[in-house]
């Protein structure tokens, strides 16, 4: 296959051979896309069944396969660190001791690609292993679905990729982790760890509590009442399914930070209970209003298409029958028609074999695709 070079200023060739150490899903996944960038990747998991599950589907070549020799002579240039947050920190010091400087080669760059970096960093700076190869990242990107074979060597393409370098590491190794990212089709973003975890407990952590629970209230709801359930729940609770066991230890390694941002959750909650108490007394609709805005208020300052400016887009629903090809044959009609499609929605009708497209499109192509796929015998509601 054909390699994709970084035009990053100054940034390093990836070459490999790379070594990664968890062969999860984010750990084959990008064992896959290095795979297919030309790399030599090689796999390490203290699960002998994941490693070779991985190795099956092409993410890399189990290190335990190699020769005595080879194993003694084999000098990774970079060491992916794809484990829980317990124990990042641990494998990453281990990786440090075991690659480190030797005559006539300068040691691999260690880097972890666990959720909290606070943690794993405090741990190898207060370790006696050469902390100046070692820089933490982390890639914004995962499914609810987990292990290899849930793994997609696609799964970092446009997606940001946090590198969080510290006073003590070596730029070289930065630039090699800066240079894994873009390989992967990752946009590079720079936070310290201290802001990195601040941020993702808001952006991450928070959200995956609340769907949490709001999930948990119903595990005693009958039946009847869940099949009225419109797309809003479902997309509300969707990460909900997340693994429990990796999320306890993100939500332990990062407990400051999220419980800063619970309190502030604890604060409007409050407000919305002492209002719903008495609806009726003065102020309080007015109060319920400005709580919807400044929700709405929040919701605007998420960046829109491409990461800029958020740009109110026009909707339309297309009644779909649930059938193979429909939803793409509505699909090829509205490129026949010009117009491009700016997001997607699919809600299906509970007991019915329908479901329903939400379209976004320009606002000034919006009559234009009703007229168009109306004329193409497609149930349309504005």
């Amino acid at each position: 296959p054909t390699r994709r070079s970084s035009d990053l200023t100054m940034t390093p060739m990836l070459e490999g051979p790379v070594l990664v150490v968890g062969a999860g899903l984010l750990g084959a996944s990008i064992g896959l896309g290095l795979r297919a960038a030309g790399l030599e990747v090689y796999l390490q998991d203290i699960s002998p069944t994941v490693e070779a599950v991985a190795e099956d589907i092409g993410a890399g070549t189990r290190l335990g396969t190699l020769e005595s020799d080879e194993r003694e002579s084999f000098a990774p240039q970079l060491v992916v660190v794809a484990s829980p947050p317990d124990i990042a920190g641990k494998l990453c010091i281990q990786a440090l001791r075991e690659y480190a400087p030797s005559p006539g080669y300068a040691g691999a760059t260690v880097t972890d690609i666990a959720s909290v970096k606070v943690q794993p960093l405090e741990q190898v700076l207060a370790s006696d292993a050469d902390a100046s190869r070692y820089v933490g990242s982390h890639p914004m990107a995962g499914r609810e679905k987990t292990g290899p074979v849930a793994a997609r060597g696609e799964l970092f393409q446009a997606r940001p990729w946090i590198i969080c370098e510290h006073d003590d590491a070596r730029i070289e190794c930065v630039r090699l982790v800066r240079a894994l990212a873009v390989e992967l089709g990752s946009f590079v973003t720079t936070l310290s760890a201290e802001e990195h975890d601040e941020t993702v407990a808001l952006i991450s952590h928070l959200p995956q509590a609340m769907s949490s629970l709001l999930a948990t209230r119903l595990q005693e709801t009958p039946l009847y009442a869940l099949g009225l359930a419109g797309q809003g729940l479902r997309d509300t609770v969707r990460i909900a399914a997340s693994d429990p066991a990796l999320w306890v230890q993100i939500f332990a390694a990062n407990a400051a930070p999220i419980v800063k941002s619970l309190y502030g959750v604890r604060e409007d909650l409050n407000r919305l209970i002492e209002t719903l108490e008495d609806p009726l007394a003065s102020g309080a609709r007015l109060d319920l209003a400005q709580l919807m805005s400044e929700g709405n208020a929040g919701v605007a300052r998420i960046p829109g298409k491409h990461g800029g400016v958020p740009t109110a887009f026009a909707t339309l629903t297309v009644l779909v029958d649930d059938e193979p090809g429909t939803l793409a044959r509505m699909l090829a009609d509205i490129g026949d028609l010009g117009v491009n499609l700016e997001d997607l929605r699919l809600e299906h009708s509970t007991g019915a074999p329908v479901g329903m497209a939400e379209v976004s499109v320009n606002p000034a192509k919006h009559d234009y695709l009703v007229d168009g796929l109306t004329e193409r015998g497609w149930k349309v509601v504005k």
